[in-house]
């Protein structure tokens, strides 16, 4: 079943912008997919038609850069998207123990998304930048670290109600 994507409104106008910036609509590709997985959460087949189309460039083009960058998705992502640092310096800090926890903690392989749709998660090979918070993840953008199984389990309280103690003594009690 083919859904196809086409921009808002907004989203056509910020388009128009975007490619208004640039002397070659080319150029424009790599905001064009930003604002496609910003009004999306990721960038379908279709999208990239469209994006194909809008900006006047082969298919394929398109197809190569959203399978290079690991900052784009092809899959919908949890409301909050954890990146794992799996570089030469997180793994040397024990990224595999901050692994395996999320792995526990979430119920999900990396590349899946909770049940309840509220986290998704990855490891990255490449060096996320932030060497000096070894082992790091980052949330939604941000920067976390260093990092403990129980700095781990505090920060995902943070981001969700499902990882808060009192949330799930709560339920417990109702049920």
């Amino acid at each position: 079943m083919s859904t196809s994507f086409e921009f808002s409104a907004e989203n056509l106008d910020r388009f128009r912008q975007i490619t208004g910036r640039y002397p070659d609509r080319q150029a424009a590709l790599l905001p064009t997919l930003h604002l496609i997985q910003e009004q999306q959460g990721c960038i379908t087949p279709e999208a990239e038609e469209y994006a194909a189309r809008l900006l006047e460039i082969p298919l394929l083009e398109v197809r190569d850069v959203v399978s290079f960058y690991s900052m784009f998705f092809t899959e919908p992502r949890g409301r909050h998207h954890i990146k794992v640092c799996n570089s030469l310096s997180c793994w040397v800090c024990g990224s595999s123990v901050i692994t395996d926890h999320l792995r526990r903690r979430l119920g999900v392989e990396p590349g899946g998304v909770t049940a309840s749709g509220e986290i998704s998660w990855e490891v990255v090979p490449d060096c996320l930048g932030a060497c000096e918070l070894a082992p790091m993840i980052q949330v939604d953008g941000m920067n976390k670290g260093p990092l403990t199984p129980g700095k781990l389990d505090a920060l995902l309280a943070e981001i969700s109600p499902e990882f808060r103690e009192e949330d799930k003594e709560k339920k417990g009690e109702q049920g």
